[in-house]
This record gives C-alpha cells, structure tokens and sequence, in this order.
C-alpha cells in the first residue's frame, strides 16, 4: 500500500496540524497536502528543545549512542516506504535513494561508535600544584559540553543525508544537544516518514519529547523565528549563498550571537597539469563528464570548472569530455525553482562575451541536459561572474596560456569545497607550487580524482573558506562535525561528585 502522508507537523512528541496548508509539487506521483509552519509553531518547537536540553545533555555517550542507532533501526525498518515517497518528491532514482539512506544510517552509526570512545571530549587534566611559589596552582579539568538547542535547516538536493535525520541532525544528537529541523518544502513527505522514525527511537529510548522536532513549510519569517528564538544556540544550515547570508547576518545581529554553519556554494575547480593531460586527457574528460553530470549536476562538490594549458592536449580533454555528455539523456531536477534557476545560469553563459558552447542543449521543465562552454584565462579573470556557481550539469573549461596563468588564476578563487589536481610524476614540482594555493583556498583538496563522492569517515573535511561554507574551522560530513555543537569548559577545583560523568567514562 502506498504511503499517505499526515502532512503535520512534529513538536514534542505531538502531530500538531496548522490552520494552512501547502501542496507537495512531486516529480511524479500523487501531491499531497502539508501543514505550513508558522512563527507560533517555531516558538513551542524550541521551548520544547530547552525543556529537553537540560536532561538530554546530562546523558551519558551511552545513552546518546543508543539513540542513534535506534533512529538508524527505524530508519531501516521504514526504507521501502521511505524510497517511496522520496522517489515521488525528488525525482531521484531510487538506487540513489538507496544509497543515499544506507549513508544516512550509516552516519549515525558511526557518530554512536565515536562518542563511545570519548577522544572527541578532548579531555584534560592540570594538577594542582599547592607548593607553587609565589602561587599555588589549583586543580583544572577541561571537556567539551553541549551548546543547546539546535535549528537545522534541510536541503534540498539530499532529502535523506542533508535533512531531516542526516549529518547536522546526528552531530548535534551526538552532542547531547536537541534539535529543531525546518524541513524542506521539496521533500516533506520524506522529512515526515523520517520524523515518525526518530520519534519511535525517542519512545523506545526514554528520552523527553522535545529532543526532536520538525517544523514543515513555512514563508521566509519562518525560518527568521527560528534562528532568532534566544532558546537557539547554533544553526546548521545548506543551501543558496543569498539565503545563508541573510540567516547568517540574523544570527550575528541577535541580542546574543549564535555561531550559523551554513554551505553555501562552490564550483570546486579542477587543474590539469601537463604531464597528466598528456598522458590521460581522453581518460579525465570521461571522468569529469560523469562527475559533473552525475544526479542531474545537484551535489555541491560537482566540480564545474576545469583549468588546463592551451594546446592539442587541452583540444582532447575537450573533446572527449563533450562527446560523453552528449550520450546523457535528460535528468530530472528535484525542483521547478532548480531547474528554472540552472536555465537561467546557462543562459547567462550563452550570451557572455567571450564564451564559446562546447555542447548546447535546451533544457524543458525539470529535465535537465548538460552544458559545456569554454573560455580564455584571460577572459575568466576578468569577469567575476563566471566563478559562480551553476547548479547543475553545466561544466567550464578555462584554457591558460601557461602555468603561470593556471598559479594566477587559482590565486584568484574565492573559497571551495574542493580543488584538484590531475598529475602525473612528471608533474610533482608544479603540483608542489600550486598546493599551498589550493589548501589556502579548500576543505578537500584532490589528487587524480573527482570530488562528488564525500566519504563520511574521521577525516573527513566538507567545508572551506567563504563562500563556500561560513565556518571554514568546521565540517559538516564526518565525526569532526560533532564539535560544531559543543564548547569547552574548564572545572576548577571541582570534587569529583560535582564533575560531568565524561570525566570518569
């Protein structure tokens, strides 16, 4: 039997429904009806939260640890139907969804393991010294505590790994801190099967009600109530540039500033060094076709531009890479505003002075077809707009005339996600000059690989210098995210009874 949604929102243990309603708008199947949030909903969400927060962050790793495989349980106890509607909503094929929900549990699964263990407390211990002259020193202790309640903001592009329960979600909950989602209005059925899963994982785990809450839809000044509410103590968030901006500039002009960690955009360039064009252009340029065109283009690692010397060799990278992206038949995009949003940006190259289309397609409603232009270095650097990020399977090929053009250009990129290089050995001395560049200006930095695969383990960095994230001292994949949400605290001379439970676990 197909699954219905409720269409309510999540507060406390309780679906509360609203006095309006907007309508799901799915790549395929059935629409369905939403409650739309409102500043009053937001309000009981994170009063809720606070309630929690002072039992839920005197829990042991144990506990917390526990919970989190518990929500992964009923995550997997609800997966056909979770694929389901998220097929429906998105647009996305479900091995994608498959894979994307096995990376979902898969994260909590770890986040349990890793505060097991407790390194990430980053425990220590100063002796007193009562025999210090001039001076006696007292006794301090240091770990790391919850921050409070969270506000997390779902994406768009991954309804499973970025939402509802995905990686912000798991880090604060690992944390010890509760959370309040505002769901996206793409994917809310998904967000509420999702909702329901973590709910049972509270039920069967004893935790109060408030540790979790989804708040659907909702206009703009939904979303300002969230991250101005004083309950709120951080915001985790992944999207455009201009709506990170504006909730980042809300978090900094609240009465007490909160840290807002947003993703909010890359182009993720890549540099082709000679030795490596030489030997594999042909090579690279399917890679990079299957990276840039893989789901339609919407992953925030696609890597959009490629920097190469001009010359025969650049001429087969180009080549090639054109000739497997004009083998990919249309995809569909997870929204209309997406996918109106990627015409426009292609648009916006056609009719830029000094562009040439390599493959020009004409995308309709929400299938998307691929798009390669190319341009001079010289071009490139003057004309800012063109380091932008398209979102989508638009691709941007930057011919230099030599690598002091190629070390002058990467100097020139605003923060990334990820930079790579493609080299050979024959490349090592300018692959040397150009990494301190590239670690400058990236989280993830790539030898002869493409960035869309982002491994969610222990050293994992997604994040960067601005614009592409607003933190560039924190990640949003892999178990450093946790930290996000917590802050260091120093006991002084503490007893031991006083003194949190991590000191003696």
């Amino acid at each position: 039997m197909s699954f219905t949604p409720h269409g309510k929102h999540l507060v406390a243990g309780q679906w509360i429904d609203g006095m309006m309603h907007f309508a799901s708008t799915p790549a395929q199947g059935p629409s369905h009806r939403f409650a739309v949030g409102t500043p009053e909903i937001v309000g009981r969400a994170c009063d809720a939260a606070e309630a929690a927060s002072w039992t839920y962050a005197a829990t042991s790793r144990e506990d917390r640890a526990l919970f989190l495989e518990a929500i992964a349980d009923e995550i997997e106890a609800r997966a056909p139907t979770i694929t389901e509607i998220a097929a429906q909503e998105t647009g996305l094929p479900t091995a994608r969804l498959d894979g994307e929900r096995g990376r979902t549990t898969g994260q909590l699964r770890l986040f349990a393991a890793h505060i097991r263990q407790g390194d990430y407390l980053d425990r220590r211990r100063d002796p007193a010294l009562p025999e210090r002259t001039p001076l006696p020193r007292p006794e301090i202790r240091l770990t790391q505590r919850p921050v409070g309640p969270v506000a997390v903001f779902g994406a768009s592009n991954f309804p499973l790994a970025f939402s509802t329960a995905g990686g912000d979600t798991a880090a604060a909950l690992a944390a010890g801190c509760p959370v309040v989602v505002k769901g996206h209005s793409a994917h809310p059925g998904t967000g509420e099967i999702v909702a329901e899963a973590i709910l049972a994982a509270i039920h069967r785990c004893g935790l109060p009600a408030g540790v979790f809450s989804l708040v659907q839809g909702g206009a703009r000044e939904v979303g300002e109530a969230l991250v101005t509410h004083p309950f709120i103590k951080a915001v985790s968030f992944t999207g455009s540039l201009a709506g990170g901006r504006a909730l980042f500039n809300l978090c900094a002009a609240r009465p007490e500033p909160i840290p807002f960690f947003g993703e909010l955009g890359s182009v993720n360039p890549m540099f082709l060094l000679p030795a490596a064009t030489a030997n594999r252009a042909e090579a690279v340029g399917l890679g990079w076709a299957a990276s840039l065109a893989l789901g339609a283009g919407q992953f925030c690692t696609r890597p959009g531009i490629v920097v190469v010397v001009d010359g025969p060799d650049a001429d087969r990278f180009v080549t090639a890479t054109a000739t497997e992206l004009e083998k990919i038949a249309p995809q569909t995009m997870l929204t209309d505003g997406i996918a109106t949003a990627y015409q426009k940006g292609c648009g916006h190259f056609v009719t830029n002075e000094g562009i040439r289309p390599v493959v020009l397609t004409v995308s309709e409603g929400r299938a998307a077809l691929p798009n390669l232009f190319e341009t001079t270095g010289q071009t490139f650097a003057g004309n800012l707009s063109l380091a932008e990020e398209v979102f989508g399977p638009l691709g941007l090929v930057v011919r230099v005339a030599s690598l002091a053009e190629m070390h002058e250009l990467a100097l020139g990129f605003k923060g990334q996600l990820t930079m790579t290089m493609h080299m050979d050995d024959a490349d090592l001395e300018v692959a040397r000059s150009l990494v301190p560049v590239l670690e400058r200006k990236a989280g993830r930095v790539l030898v002869n690989g493409f960035p869309t695969g982002v491994e969610v383990v222990d050293s994992m960095v997604h994040g960067g210098p601005w614009p592409a994230s607003s933190n560039f001292g924190a990640t949003s994949v892999g178990t450093m995210s946790i930290r996000r949400f917590l802050r260091p605290v120093a006991y002084q001379n503490f007893p031991e009874a006083l003194l949190p439970d991590d000191f003696n676990a």
